[in-house]
């Protein structure tokens, strides 16, 4: 357990630097034309491990979590980048994360985990965290539009129901079902671009940081489906969920975004909460 909660951190900060250098491309050049570049580059990257590093049974009853997972990670992160694009990515990040965190514990508490007490703490001190995080002073003048709030609760239900279909993927599946699911999302998006958006200027593209963002998120994705083999979905979700705090943290020292003391606060208890789950894994 103690194995699956470190491996839930790790694609918790892969996620929040993910969501930080995404961000900054979609501001840049359009959520759906960034997302047509890092599905296919997280793709090649998670398969390779799915074919050389990790290897995992490769079945055909693989293939039903692939579609589940491809579908609703691609309307996730679609929402998210779009939410990103016009909101503070300190505010949208965390509300996201709020959602994504819930949905996997009521479905595995409905499913019998039975967390320990430090892991329910643990919990409660991740919902009060990212509540905190995405707390707004009065007086900032770059305040998070309506549309961008509803888009990141649209985003974190979607995020919860693909963690949940990786989670409850085979233990012997290794990353396929990340991989396969990646490459599901990645003719999605590119269906997209080519109907409906029809333009992709290369010339000024942000390749690097598309890129960047796509091998961290799919990498993220594979992690947190070997953190669920290990241990309790309920748990390593909450883990998972707590990537705000690392790009809250890259808002605030990259790209200036100011940060008041209650986000400040928020960032720090939502370190002691991964302590705590850690603790009672």
């Amino acid at each position: 357990m103690r194995v699956a909660a470190l491996l839930a951190l790790l694609s918790s900060l892969s996620w929040g630097v993910a969501d930080f250098i995404g961000g900054l491309a979609a501001r840049r050049a359009g959520s759906a034309q960034v997302l047509a570049v890092t599905y296919p580059a997280g793709g090649i990257v998670i398969t390779i491990f799915a074919l050389t590093v990790i290897p995992g049974e490769l079945s055909t009853g693989l293939i039903g979590y692939a579609l589940v997972t491809g579908i609703i990670g691609s309307i996730a992160i679609a929402l998210l980048y779009a939410a990103l694009t016009r909101g503070q990515m300190g505010i949208v990040s965390p509300i996201t994360a709020v959602m994504s965190g819930a949905v996997p514990v009521i479905v595995g508490v409905l499913r019998g985990e039975q967390p320990s007490t430090w892991a329910y703490l643990g919990m409660a001190f991740a919902v009060i965290a990212v509540v905190l995080v995405s707390r707004e002073s009065a007086h900032h003048h770059g305040r998070t539009p309506p549309v961008a709030i509803v888009m990141a609760i649209g985003s974190g239900i979607a995020i919860g129901f693909y963690l949940t279909s990786l989670g409850l993927a085979p233990d012997n599946s290794g990353v396929w079902v990340a991989a396969l699911g990646r490459w599901v999302s990645t003719i999605i998006m590119f269906t997209f671009v080519v109907i409906v958006v029809r333009k992709f200027d290369r010339s000024t593209f942000p390749w690097l940081l598309a890129i960047t963002a796509g091998v961290l998120d799919a990498m993220a994705n594979g992690i947190f489906q070997l953190a669920s083999q290990r241990g309790l979905l309920s748990v390593v979700a909450v883990l998972g969920s707590l990537y705000p705090a690392a790009t809250v943290v890259l808002a605030r020292f990259v790209i200036k975004e100011r940060m008041n003391s209650v986000q400040g606060a928020g960032v720090a208890l939502a370190f002691s909460a991964a302590v705590l789950l850690a603790l009672g894994s």
